[in-house]
């Protein structure tokens, strides 16, 4: 008796993938574009007012600095 001849087909598919790979990519231009934004706006910061920056507490470990600053460089 003859031995009856078999055909496999193998399908694979795959689902779902690509429409998570277009949610990252869609939320990585969303992102470059904010970034942009800020960037060629010139930040978020308002243009044109003074900044004024106030260090207080340094109390006397400033009060002989200029001194050992001048001796530092009188030394080398």
């Amino acid at each position: 008796m003859a031995t009856p001849e078999r055909s496999e087909h193998v399908t694979t598919t795959t689902s779902g993938s690509s429409a998570g790979m277009g949610m990252v990519v869609g939320a990585l231009v969303v992102i470059v574009a904010i970034i942009a934004y800020f960037v060629l706006s010139g930040g978020s910061a308002p243009s044109g007012e003074d900044v004024n920056i106030t260090i207080e507490g340094a109390g006397e470990a400033v009060q002989g600095a200029a001194d050992a600053v001048e001796g530092a460089v009188e030394g080398n």
